[in-house]
């Protein structure tokens, strides 16, 4: 039996990590490296994090991962690129011979993540016994460096991805919303008219960016930034929530 743990490490800075992940960390006999074609930062994060934390680190062992395809439709891509994924894992897990690999997962593995979903097709070829280890999300760390709260008063909020809001717009029935898995702002496409954004990127590691106001006149001052860090550091990890204006703590009420 292989016990495969998949670690939630926020956005791979030392202070995200738990003592029960470092503590997973420390067990594993193997770390699986994601190896994102020009995004080399990302893996060197998850080293750092593994040289930081453990004082001898168990074997890290890097694979490259596939790219998604679109020429069959987005759904298809998806399932074609977790079954991609499913299968560098099992390579490498089989050629390291590994009973306690782990994983480190971006954010946390149950919240806009498909790691869960690749682990469950390594255990159709592999037998696996999986164990999840819960991270701070995206969504905590931005509420946190802007210190506001999530949700107003007894209120609903909605976290949903930059296609669903591009494509089906504001979300019924809620007065915010946060926004993940956006690579080209979604706000853009809405009236900004009586709406706030707070905005983070890189949250919580030293190039940490944050920008909050009215979305009509700090959107666009978003969309270069973020522009601009991505051509700087070859990737970009940002997300946002939206506020209509009268909701408590919104700039205009």
């Amino acid at each position: 039996m292989i016990d495969l743990t998949l670690i939630g490490i926020g956005s791979g800075s030392p202070g995200h990590l738990t003592r029960e992940g470092a503590a997973a960390m420390a067990v594993a006999d193997l770390i699986l490296i994601p190896q994102k074609a020009q995004k080399s930062d990302l893996a060197d994060l998850r080293r750092a994090l593994c040289a930081e934390v453990l004082p001898s680190p168990p074997p890290l062992a890097s694979f490259p991962m596939p790219q998604r395809q679109v020429a069959q439709g987005y759904r298809q891509g998806v399932e074609d690129w977790h079954d991609a994924i499913a299968a560098e894992w099992e390579a490498v897990i089989r050629a390291h011979e590994a009973v306690r690999p782990a994983l480190l997962v971006w954010g946390d593995p149950s919240l806009y993540d498909s790691t869960l979903r690749i682990a469950a097709r390594v255990g159709q070829r592999l037998p696996l016994r999986l164990r999840v280890i819960p991270g701070i999300t995206a969504v905590q760390a931005l509420c946190a460096a802007h210190a506001i709260p999530l949700n107003d008063v007894a209120q609903p909020v909605t976290i949903t991805t930059g296609r669903q809001l591009r494509d089906h717009g504001w979300p019924s029935c809620v007065d915010r919303v946060v926004v993940m898995l956006d690579a080209d702002p979604a706000f853009q496409t809405l009236d900004p008219d009586g709406i706030d954004i707070w905005w983070g990127a890189y949250l919580g590691l030293p190039q940490q960016m944050l920008m909050q106001g009215p979305l009509a006149n700090t959107g666009p001052r978003i969309v270069k930034a973020r522009a601009d860090a991505r051509a700087a550091h070859g990737w970009i990890m940002d997300t946002y929530l939206l506020a209509r204006c009268g909701a408590m703590w919104c700039s205009a009420a």
